[in-house]
């Protein structure tokens, strides 16, 4: 299938860049480069009753953290609380370039949100953002009651490496006796490393995420090559993927992640767990955050917004 035309024209804008290779910039240089697109291709966020930034303890450092709570919301009513891990290649981004999707799924969901900004390579290698992800979802567990949140309604996602997150901490859930989730929204998700599936060849060039961005990507995060087998950074490799708490896997049509998304949904079904699975035609990574430029984030969003009240018991 074709590119939908708005993706096409931003492809076609980025590929007519010259640029050296990620592994010969600056890691500022390509840190600013990445966050400047994302927030170039965003529309002004949404509004929520109230933001907070806080610093939580994590087991490298402190963690920053970001709490958004709905308009209208009764301080005396517990509400549901979705955590947030955004996409990074566990190098780039921050909760800033994902407080539009934040803000979003906060005012679409009826929920409290929050958007963690675990810590990021080559500085903190594997596994530290994985570390940093399971002490915020342990943090949200054990203050629910001051955030006003509701314990029995916690949910977790994430897009790209985020994803990765978002599905390694529910596997960490689930086997450590909780906390107990409710929901996994995993958008494109990297849920492997291995870079050699059909969709890593098929569209790891023009897509604006190539595979060489995945391959510098991952030699910033791993100490050495053995750690790539490990559950936390492919959850797909896990034997067994039962009990897990019901998921939405979104991915994009022309998206080296495409292959491994697909799987990791099939793989879900498979072991019994209630999946959505959606697969998103004509369009490429990064469309999540893409609020004003792709008409498939507003989409996406609002899926995702249906998909969180159905799995907090608040549809309709």
């Amino acid at each position: 299938m074709a590119l939908h035309p708005q993706v096409q024209a931003f492809c076609d804008e980025i590929n007519a860049i010259e640029v050296a290779p990620l592994k010969e910039r600056p890691l500022a240089e390509v840190r600013e480069g990445f966050h400047d697109m994302i927030m170039s291709l965003q529309a002004p966020p949404v509004a929520v009753g109230r933001i907070e930034d806080r610093d939580i303890p994590g087991p490298n450092g402190p963690i920053r953290i970001r709490l958004y709570w709905p308009e209208g919301a009764d301080p005396a009513t517990p509400l549901p609380v979705y955590v947030n891990y955004h996409g990074s290649g566990y190098v780039v981004l921050s909760i800033d370039t994902h407080d539009g999707v934040c803000r979003a799924l906060c005012a679409g969901a009826g929920c409290i949100v929050v958007g963690v900004n675990y810590c990021k390579a080559p500085e903190n290698r594997f596994p530290r953002p994985t570390e940093d992800a399971w002490a915020s979802l342990k943090w949200v567990a054990e203050n629910c009651a001051e955030i006003g949140a509701d314990p029995a309604r916690i949910a977790i996602g994430g897009d790209s490496a985020g994803g990765c997150l978002a599905a390694v901490t529910a596997q960490r859930a689930r086997s450590e006796g909780g906390p107990a989730l409710v929901f996994q929204l995993l958008v494109y998700p990297v849920t492997d490393t291995d870079e050699t599936r059909d969709s890593y060849r098929t569209f790891g060039e023009d897509y604006v995420l190539t595979a060489e961005a995945m391959t510098w990507f991952f030699d910033c995060y791993f100490n050495d090559e053995s750690e790539r087998a490990d559950l936390r950074a492919a959850p797909i490799r896990a034997d067994d993927l039962s009990g897990l708490p019901p998921a939405m896997v979104m991915t994009a049509s022309h998206d080296p992640l495409l292959d491994e998304g697909r799987a990791y949904a099939e793989r879900l079904k498979a072991a019994g767990v209630p999946t959505a699975y959606l697969n998103y035609e004509g369009h490429i990574h990064g469309f999540w955050t893409a609020t004003g430029s792709f008409d498939v984030a507003n989409e996406a969003h609002s899926t995702a917004c249906a998909a969180l009240r159905e799995a907090f018991g608040t549809a309709g």
